[in-house]
């Protein structure tokens, strides 16, 4: 049996103690987020009957897509339930969770879904697979749950994603400190696997800035992003490992008004849930390959 990348419950610990914090550092989630509910016209003047928000943090597109379907079962899951706790006590305004037909929370893992065959609409994950390593298994889940014809929209980091952390702690130790992502035809593909129908993927890279390596990482804590790969180094970063890696992020801050970047690669990806009857694709099965060098990478 193979070992699993990640460390679930140090993923869950993680964003757990950032439920606080998060909605405050996560401006750039919010903006991925922002332009992904963009994407829900696509449904035009459909209304749909359940949607699911997964992953869903603090609960902001939730909130957003009650606003759009005043009528629609909304729901709420993430794996964090100090997350969702957040989500209800989200601001001074009245709660969305209170309203005659709230959101509905649920507490539970995107690789195991505890919703029926055939009941969602609209599926709805901003940042959150990024932590999901079987993505054709989880990819079929989503299949399971959501309707024919219904929606999935999600986004993801890709491999280029903090690639200047990783490139500066490889020179304090061998240890992982950053996770591997998907590529975008590692995506596509895992979609085309689980059978739904006209994926279109696009790619964006954005960058951050910070006045140092220290406060970046304050940053990537707030926000629950810290390092859950189950081969991470068990013990504290040390003082020295940490001002080496430090020094070799500095000659990174050419060209940057003094300021230290972080790039983020952002992956968007929209598919329909095909037929009933549909075949799932086994591991393995010959498909044709997502055309990703035909993806630009937009910059902003």
């Amino acid at each position: 049996m193979t070992t699993p990348l990640f460390d679930t419950r140090h993923i869950r610990h993680a964003f757990s103690r950032a439920a606080g914090s998060y909605d405050a550092a996560a401006a750039l989630q919010h903006d991925v987020e922002a332009r992904l509910l963009e994407s829900l016209d696509y449904l035009e003047d459909r209304e749909p009957q359940t949607v699911l928000d997964l992953g869903c943090g603090p609960g902001r597109a939730a909130a957003a897509m009650r606003q759009r379907w005043p009528r629609a079962r909304v729901l709420a899951l993430d794996l964090a339930l100090p997350m969702l706790h957040a989500a209800k006590l989200a601001s001074g305004k009245p709660s969305l969770w209170s309203l005659r037909k709230p959101v509905e929370s649920i507490c539970a893992d995107a690789r195991a879904l505890p919703l029926a065959d055939n009941t969602v609409d609209v599926l709805f994950s901003n940042l959150c697979l990024q932590w999901v390593e079987d993505l054709p298994a989880v990819f079929a889940g989503f299949r399971r749950v959501l309707r024919p014809g219904g929606l999935l929209l999600l986004s993801s980091f890709g491999p280029d994603t903090l690639h200047e952390l990783r490139a500066a702690f490889a020179q304090a130790d061998a240890a992982p400190h950053v996770s591997p992502f998907a590529s975008i035809a590692q995506v596509g593909d895992a979609l085309m696997h689980a059978g739904f129908r006209n994926p279109v993927l696009d790619r964006d890279a954005m960058a951050t800035h910070y006045a140092d390596l220290p406060a970046l990482m304050r940053e990537l804590r707030a926000i629950g992003a810290t390092n859950a790969l189950r081969s991470r180094r068990s013990t504290l970063t040390g003082k020295s490992r940490f001002s080496r890696a430090a020094d070799a992020y500095e000659v990174e801050r050419r060209g940057n008004d003094g300021l230290l970047p972080a790039s983020w690669e952002i992956i968007t990806a929209m598919a329909w849930a095909p037929d009933a009857g549909a075949p799932i694709r086994e591991a393995g099965a010959e498909i044709a390959q997502f055309p990703a060098d035909r993806i630009p990478i937009r910059r902003r």
